[in-house]
């Protein structure tokens, strides 16, 4: 993390921002309609998922997630995507799911609520993740003691390092306490590099350890839980789903270089693209060939050994092939640069340098945060037409003025432009700049104060209103009873027909 820090020392201004009247942003291409596979969006500006903590512990809509997609809604943005929600029946904190009809009844409310509170002006996607293991770091007697696997080859070692043979046969429990009383030199060199990142950052699985049944069994499973959630989201009301093949989680890492498994399912990128395809290949299958079907993913993995946007551009070109609707392209966001977590907490996979890659802040090099990531989707846009197919793309990344936008879409570098940080800075800001008012846009910092929130598993707020008017009687407030949940709601100052 050093050299992270070393090359972001320069604080970069917010670029200035031009406001359109009423009349331009009638003409402008930002806020013309465009066709996403069966549907067409009423505009370009697009919401991308963004996990804020609502959902019960066990998955369930609760009245805050509907309050959090209400006030996006509000602002009537083209496309709204509903957080990361969990294809498989298993715990997962505070995070919505969708690997059970049980579900359906408040995915349903939800998607009732955005239509009533967008006056059926938004289209609504559910984005779909699956994620193997990740485990807190543990305290290290804790870990020795309890976690640790002492095989052959740690006897081995620590026989070596010793110069004591008895530790060949010595009792587990004896082998467990001598390494408990060891200097952290002779656990260095005694347990394996994933026994030490297990100590160090947690346990967490690779989609590549495929001597774990489940894990080997991926490809077997994962078409047919992509596909019930495909089918779960349409019988909700959904316009459309989006698979979740980026950053820290399952399907990214099919895809990624680093991805070793031999069973034709990893190594060359033909082998990498596979699964991915094969559960595209399912939910299309699942939902017909009339409902939208997305995926988000990498434009570059930004980990030593990973993905890069050539990769991408080919991965792109195969899933526009295959007839994927959309393709919403994002960047890093790993666990293998991630910062070492505390005791007692979780690696979290956007601490790192493909983290700030994933979300850009003010704190930059020389080039600066804003509009950073588009180049990913130029280029993967470019090799999608090569292939004669006019697959919609969607950039993000440091997006906040109109401006900004418009350019993007005026350089043919992306076809919608999402904003997330900026949408919760202001989730009225599209419908503002639309209506001539962008001089009241609430312009967010991109200080990533809610990405801290997020990493803490804390509700997701803004810094820009979360203090702001708190005792209000229609204020519903976070957990610690310190913040709002959402911002006061916008009245345009003059009658909108």
């Amino acid at each position: 993390m050093s050299a992270v820090v070393e090359r972001l020392k320069i604080r970069h201004r917010l670029p200035a921002a031009r406001w359109p009247t009423r009349e331009e942003a009638a003409r402008a291409r930002l806020f013309q309609p465009a066709r996403i596979g069966p549907i067409v969006a009423e505009q370009r500006t697009w919401v991308p998922a963004m996990v804020p903590w609502r959902a019960t512990e066990d998955g369930f809509v609760t009245e805050e997630v509907l309050a959090w997609y209400a006030r996006f809604a509000e602002g009537r943005p083209g496309v709204l995507v509903v957080e990361a929600t969990g294809i498989r029946d298993v715990a997962s904190g505070p995070l919505l799911r969708i690997g059970d009809d049980r579900f359906l009844p408040g995915l349903r409310r939800l998607v009732e609520t955005v239509r009533e509170k967008s006056a059926g002006h938004t289209r609504l996607f559910i984005q779909a993740i699956d994620f193997v293991a990740v485990r807190r770091r543990p305290d290290t007697e804790k870990f020795l003691r309890r976690f640790l696997e002492v095989n052959s080859a740690l006897r081995r070692r620590l026989t070596n390092l010793t110069h004591d043979a008895a530790w060949l046969e010595a009792d587990e429990a004896a082998v467990r306490e001598r390494l408990v009383s060891a200097e952290r030199a002779l656990l260095e060199a005694v347990l394996d590099a994933r026994q030490l990142e297990a100590l160090d950052y947690g346990y967490r699985e690779r989609i590549w350890d495929t001597h774990l049944p489940h894990i080997r069994e991926l490809p077997r499973v994962l078409p047919g839980l992509f596909a019930e959630a495909g089918r779960r989201a349409r019988e909700a009301g959904f316009d459309g789903i989006e698979l979740h093949y980026a950053h820290a989680y399952t399907m990214a890492s099919f895809l990624s270089r680093l991805n070793t498994r031999d069973d034709g399912y990893g190594g060359p990128r033909a082998q990498r693209v596979r699964l991915p395809l094969e559960v595209l290949r399912a939910v299309r299958a699942r939902v017909g060939g009339d409902y939208v079907v997305g995926i988000r993913y990498l434009g570059d993995d930004v980990v030593a050994g990973g993905s890069d946007v050539e990769d991408a551009a080919w991965f792109g070109a195969r899933f526009a092939e295959a007839g994927v609707d959309y393709l919403s392209v994002s960047k890093g966001g790993r666990f293998e640069d991630a910062k070492q977590p505390r005791v007692g907490e979780a690696v979290y996979p956007y601490t790192g340098r493909s983290g700030y890659e994933c979300m850009p802040t003010v704190l930059s090099d020389a080039r600066g945060p804003f509009g950073r990531n588009v180049p990913l989707a130029a280029r993967i846009r470019g090799a999608v037409r090569e292939t004669g197919r006019d697959t919609p793309i969607v950039t993000s990344g440091g997006i906040g003025t109109f401006e900004q936008a418009e350019t993007i879409l005026e350089r043919g570098d992306a076809d919608f432009v999402g904003a997330a940080r900026q949408s919760l800075a202001d989730p009225d800001w599209f419908r503002k700049i639309r209506l001539g008012y962008g001089h009241l846009v609430r312009r967010c910092e991109f200080t990533n104060y809610c990405e801290g929130l997020d990493q803490q598993h804390k509700q997701v707020t803004c810094k820009l209103w979360d203090r702001v008017d708190v005792d209000a009687p229609e204020a519903s407030l976070t957990r610690d009873g310190k913040r709002r949940l959402a911002p006061p709601s916008w009245t345009p100052p003059r009658e909108v027909p």
